[in-house]
C-alpha cells in the first residue's frame, strides 16, 4: 500500500473512475475512497482537471511496471502456441481482478482523452518490456515489418479485452491463437 498521500489519492482516483464512471470521479468521492477528510483530495488537487491528469499519470506508472515485470519474467516465446498463451495470460489479467478495475479506467480515460490533448500524450503507448517480447518474438519468425505487426498485434489485443469488458464472457485460445497466426502471415 503506498504511503505518498498522492499516489494514494491517485490510486482511489482510479478505484472511483472504475466504479463510479468519469461523472462520479470527484473530489469527494475520492476522500471517501481513500478513506481521507472531506477536502483532502481538493487540497492536493484544486481542479478535477488536476485531479484526472494524476490518476492518468498513476494508471500509465502502473501499467508500464505490470508490462516491464511481464516482458522481464518472459523469455521470447519459441513458437506461435507459446506467444498465444502469453497473450491470453495477459488479457486474463486485464479482464480480473485489478486488472479489471485499472481496464475500466483506462478506457475512460482514453475517452476523456478526446477532449483533453494533454491526457492523450501521457496515454500514448510506450515502449516496455512486454511490447519487446512480441516483437522479438516476430523479428525471431522472420516477420518484415516486425514494428508494425506488433501494434497491429497488440492494438488487435486491445480491441479484444475493450470487447470482453463491454460485452463479457471469455476469450477462447482459438481467438487469441487466430491473431498470432494472422500477424505471422
Amino acid at each position: 500500500m503506498p504511503t505518498d498521500r498522492r499516489t494514494v489519492l491517485a490510486d482511489a482516483a482510479i478505484d472511483v473512475l472504475a466504479e463510479a464512471g468519469i461523472r462520479g470521479l470527484t473530489h469527494r468521492a475520492v476522500d471517501r475512497a481513500a478513506n481521507l477528510p472531506s477536502g483532502t483530495t481538493s487540497a492536493y488537487y484544486r481542479t478535477r482537471q488536476a485531479l484526472l491528469t494524476a490518476l492518468v499519470r498513476r494508471l500509465v506508472a502502473l501499467d508500464q511496471a505490470e508490462l516491464q515485470v511481464i516482458g522481464a519474467q518472459t523469455p521470447v516465446p519459441r513458437n506461435a502456441d507459446e506467444l498465444a498463451t502469453g497473450i491470453a495470460a495477459f488479457v486474463e489479467r486485464r479482464l480480473t481482478g485489478d486488472g479489471r478495475r485499472r481496464t475500466l479506467a483506462r478506457y475512460a480515460c482514453a475517452i476523456e482523452s478526446v477532449h483533453h490533448p494533454e491526457l492523450r500524450e501521457i496515454l500514448v503507448p510506450r515502449r516496455n518490456a512486454g511490447r519487446q517480447v512480441v516483437h522479438d518474438f516476430l523479428t525471431a519468425q522472420g516477420v518484415a515489418d516486425a514494428e508494425d505487426r506488433t501494434i497491429t498485434l497488440l492494438t488487435c489485443v486491445d480491441g479484444l479485452v475493450f470487447d470482453r469488458l463491454v460485452g463479457g464472457g471469455t476469450v477462447s485460445d482459438q481467438v487469441i491463437r487466430g491473431m498470432v497466426a494472422a500477424a505471422l502471415r
